[in-house]
C-alpha cells in the first residue's frame, strides 16, 4: 500500500512566511445603551494581517473586517517588533475581510529589509486530509503557529455565523475551508498555509461561532483575492483636522437593533430617523427610515461608525 507521510516539521515554512504576517492592534469606542442612554466605552482588539501588496505610497495588509471594526486607532506591529499607525482602506463585511494600508514613509529601511509580500497559492488545488498551517502574529503575545489537516472544503456557512444554511433566505452564504488547526482570535486574520508557505485562506475565528469544537475556518484565498484586489485600489483617506471643512450629512441615526433584524429581517446599519431639511442627506434623496449599510464602500454598522466615517470626507465630497 501507499506510505502516508505527514509533514510536522513546519519550521522552514513558519520561517519564510513570517516576514509577511504582521498583528493588528484596534482601539475602538463602543456604545452601549443602557435605561436610553448611550455610553461609549474605549475597548481593544487584537488580530493578525497579512502583507499582501504595495503601492507607490503604502504598504498593504489583509486582515479581517471584524478585526478593524469601528477604528479609532489601528496600529501594526511587523516581524521585527517594530510599529506602525494604519488607515482602513476597504471593508467587506459580508465576506469578513478588510484591508488596512500603512504609509511607507512610516516604516524604517531596517523594517522594510525585514518584511516581505506573502505569496499566494491557489485553494481550489486543495485536497481533504492535506496539511495546512494556521499563522498568526497577536500583539503581546508574539508569533502563533498552530498545524492540521483540511478537514472539509466547500464548508457552507451563513455570514451570520449559524451552519444550518437555507437556501432562498436573505443571509448571504459563503463557503469556507475547514480545519483541524486551532484559530484563537490572536491568530484571525492571519495566514493559512499550504506546505509549500503559500497562503491558500485567511483565518476567521469568527466564522462558525463555537458550534464546532476544535474546528477551525478559513477563507479561501481564491474567493478572497477579488475582493481584496478590489480593496486595494481604494482611496486610503485621512481623517479632517479642519472643523471647517468637515462634511455635513444633516441626518439623526440611531442603530438598528437586533430585535428589529431578526423580526423584520432588517440589515445592520445606521437607521435614519430624521433628515435635517435642505441638508445634503435630503439633496441625495435620504429619507427617514432609510437604513445607510455603506458608505463610499466601507460597510456601515451603526450609527456611530457612520458618523466617526463621515470625519474622513470634506464638505462638497
Amino acid at each position: 500500500g501507499t506510505v502516508l507521510t505527514t509533514t510536522t516539521d513546519v519550521t522552514e515554512v513558519v520561517k519564510k512566511v513570517m516576514p509577511s504576517v504582521v498583528s493588528v492592534n484596534n482601539k475602538y469606542i463602543e456604545t452601549t445603551s443602557f435605561f436610553g442612554q448611550q455610553y461609549n466605552s474605549e475597548g481593544e482588539a487584537s488580530g493578525s494581517g497579512i502583507i499582501v501588496g504595495q503601492n507607490d505610497s503604502e504598504l498593504l495588509i489583509a486582515t479581517n473586517n471584524h478585526v478593524v471594526e469601528s477604528a479609532e486607532e489601528l496600529t501594526v506591529q511587523f516581524a521585527d517588533g517594530s510599529q506602525s499607525q494604519a488607515q482602513i482602506k476597504g471593508t467587506d463585511a459580508d465576506k469578513d475581510l478588510a484591508v488596512i494600508a500603512v504609509q511607507l514613509s512610516d516604516i524604517s529601511s531596517d523594517t522594510m529589509s525585514s518584511i516581505s509580500i506573502a505569496t499566494l497559492g491557489d485553494s481550489n488545488a486543495l485536497t481533504v486530509g492535506e496539511p495546512v498551517i494556521a499563522i498568526g502574529n497577536a500583539l503581546g503575545y508574539g508569533q502563533s503557529v498552530t498545524t492540521g489537516v483540511v478537514s472539509a472544503l466547500n464548508r457552507a456557512i451563513a455570514s451570520d455565523g449559524s451552519q444550518n444554511v437555507q437556501t432562498g433566505t436573505d443571509t448571504e452564504v459563503n463557503t469556507f475551508i475547514q480545519t483541524d488547526a486551532a484559530i484563537n482570535p490572536g491568530n484571525s486574520g492571519g495566514a493559512l498555509l499550504n506546505i509549500h508557505g503559500e497562503v491558500i485562506g485567511i483565518n476567521s475565528n469568527k466564522i462558525g461561532g463555537s458550534t464546532v469544537e476544535g474546528m477551525g475556518y478559513a477563507i479561501p484565498i481564491n474567493t478572497a483575492s477579488p475582493i481584496l484586489d478590489e480593496l486595494m485600489n481604494r482611496t486610503t483617506r485621512a481623517k479632517v483636522t479642519d472643523s471647517e471643512e468637515l462634511g455635513f450629512l444633516g441626518v439623526d441615526a440611531r442603530d438598528v437593533s437586533e430585535e428589529a433584524r431578526q423580526i423584520y429581517n432588517l440589515p445592520a446599519g445606521a437607521f435614519v430617523y430624521s433628515v435635517v431639511e435642505g441638508s445634503p442627506a435630503e439633496k441625495a434623496g435620504i429619507k427617514k427610515g432609510d437604513i445607510i449599510t455603506k458608505l463610499d464602500g466601507i460597510t456601515i454598522s451603526s450609527r456611530n461608525e457612520l458618523f466617526s466615517r463621515m470625519e474622513y470626507y470634506k464638505a462638497g465630497e
